[in-house]
């Protein structure tokens, strides 16, 4: 509410407080502007009239700066589904154009791939990246930054069933022990009778003996992608995409640490915040969390 000082107009703080309405507490916000009720209703009543959407693009506005200039289009109508307005998505579209309001584009990712070192798996998953219940099916990847000539690497676990990260590791160089941390954590939240699919490229961390041990002790299948077919890990790669888009190119980091901190945060918002479309407009542990749906006795 630092915009509202004393040089704002009525009709700029009504606008302001329209926008946080999503937010915080209609009371709350006119306190703070200092507009009685009736001032705030008479000034949206006049914007209506001036543009029959400005009430929603104050809505679109407020979910898109909320998000950081992440969401597109379909995903700030679901946001705007989530509160209770009904609106198509055409007309968030068309309002978004019109507003200059666009997502991020998507960057490439590193590649682990550097020939046979190991033995390899068959592609178990197929591309159906789906999944009937949590720890049904894992998929993994290792990406990399660059801050100032400096390199740190991410190696996280995806849980196909709600696209949730239950595990990740980073690093200064792309070893081995880098993809073996996040290997524990992950294995550290099975449950006795649960052995999930673990999907990866061909990357030389995948193909290491040990790595490929400590899957058999667990009774894991291990899949892999098909040489060089980057769609075979589709999930893994779209993850980092966001991840890229969304956060470390929008962003300058100070240091390698900051970076490290920053990617800390993403993915906690990211398992717990970001809604995704094909999860009924739910975050990652939003859709995990749901009550099941069981048959009727």
């Amino acid at each position: 509410m630092g915009a509202l000082n004393a040089g704002t107009t009525r009709s700029q703080k009504a606008q302001v407080v329209q926008a946080l309405r999503p937010f915080y507490p209609l009371d709350g916000l006119l306190k703070l502007s200092g507009l009685s009720r009736s001032t705030f209703y008479y000034r949206q009543k006049m914007s209506a009239l001036c543009d029959k959407h400005a009430e929603l693009k104050n809505r679109i506005q407020a979910i898109f700066d909320a998000h950081k200039g992440r969401y597109g289009y379909r995903r700030v109508t679901a946001a705007i589904r989530q509160l209770g307005q009904a609106v198509n998505h055409k007309t968030v579209q068309h309002l978004m154009v019109k507003m200059g309001l666009k997502s991020l584009v998507r960057p490439k990712q590193y590649r682990s791939y550097k020939g046979s070192v190991g033995r390899t798996a068959p592609d178990l998953i197929k591309r159906q990246f789906t999944a009937q219940a949590i720890n049904q099916k894992w998929v993994t990847d290792v990406t990399e930054f660059n801050v100032a000539g400096e390199k740190l690497y991410l190696s996280p676990i995806m849980d196909l069933y709600n696209g949730e990260i239950i595990a990740f590791e980073t690093a200064r160089r792309p070893i081995f022990k880098l993809v073996e941390s996040m290997l524990s954590k992950a294995l550290n939240q099975l449950k006795h009778n649960e052995r999930p699919i673990l999907h990866s490229d061909q990357g030389w961390h995948y193909q290491m003996p040990a790595y490929r041990s400590r899957l058999q002790k667990r009774g894991i299948d291990q899949s892999m992608s098909r040489k060089g077919n980057c769609l075979d890990n589709a999930a893994m790669e779209s993850f980092f995409a966001v991840l890229k888009s969304e956060f470390f190119h929008p962003n300058r980091f100070e240091s390698i640490q900051s970076l490290k901190d920053g990617i800390k945060d993403y993915i906690h918002d990211y398992n717990h915040h970001r809604i995704k479309l094909k999860r009924k407009g739910l975050s990652p542990v939003q859709y995990r969390s749901q009550p099941l749906n069981l048959p009727s006795l």
